[in-house]
């Protein structure tokens, strides 16, 4: 796979990159990854995605802009307001990268969809807030063998893993990734949305622009990805910890 003058030169900074390189920058170009939401992470992760050339990006939300968005849905203007955010952010996503094959679903994920949508691509981002969704992606990932990576934020924290599960089912327990419902067996009973205790902002930024990166990292091989551990995130005193994650032998995705 080669590359025109002008993707030599945008992608320039990746190229001199050693853990890029040629060969990495052509994995991106080949690869195809879906983000699920357009929302506070799925706005900054689909930009930087789109930027760095991955080839293939699809969209999925039925979403329309809202004015509340935009303190940190940095992909819309005021003059998206009450346009279908994959639409809105699919334009936007285009005039940054005209080399990326926009792919635009204006759709809720759900459990009658969520494998359909999946197996079109290479990886999939899911940064919503919702538990129902998250955990259709992640089954459906499970299913159909596609690494996940999942972020999520509120108030002032973030967290960030990347799901392997599917690609390592029928191999015996140690060897084995967990899956999100390892994670997060069922609904919290206290859980909150960010409409009702608040987010901050910039946090959508920096959590989003991560996710972006776990992706680019498994798309290239470049360093070590979060597989089998969680990034927790408190921007309000500015540290950040990895804890370990184990597969659930009784997980009602993954497990026997």
């Amino acid at each position: 796979m080669s590359f025109t003058d002008e993707e030599v030169e945008r992608y320039a900074r990746h190229l001199v990159l050693r853990e890029v390189g040629g060969p990495g920058q052509q994995k991106l170009k080949a690869s195809s990854v879906l983000v699920v939401g357009a929302g506070g992470l799925g706005a900054p992760a689909a930009l930087y995605l789109a930027a760095a050339g991955v080839g293939r990006l699809g969209l999925v939300d039925a979403d329309v802009v809202a004015l509340s968005n935009l303190q940190r849905q940095v992909i819309f203007t005021s003059s998206d307001i009450g346009r279908g955010k994959v639409v809105a952010a699919g334009q936007r996503l285009a005039a940054l990268n005209p080399h990326v094959a926009i792919e635009p679903h204006p759709v809720m994920l759900d459990e009658a969809n969520a494998r359909e949508l999946a197996a079109g691509y290479d990886l999939v981002l899911d940064g919503t807030d919702s538990f129902a969704t998250r955990f259709a992606v992640n089954a459906a990932c499970y299913a159909e063998a596609k690494p996940l990576v999942s972020g999520a934020i509120g108030r002032w924290s973030g967290q960030l893993a990347l799901f392997e599960a599917g690609l390592t089912r029928g191999r015996p327990l140690a060897e084995r990734r967990p899956c999100y419902r390892c994670l997060v067996p069922e609904t919290p009973p206290d859980a909150e949305t960010c409409s009702a205790v608040g987010v901050m902002g910039a946090l959508a930024g920096v959590m989003g622009s991560m996710m972006a990166l776990e992706a680019i990292k498994q798309i290239t091989g470049a360093g070590q990805t979060l597989s089998g551990r969680l990034l927790i995130y408190d921007a309000l005193t500015a540290e950040v910890r990895t804890v370990g994650l184990s597969p659930d032998p009784e997980c009602e995705v993954c497990g026997r």
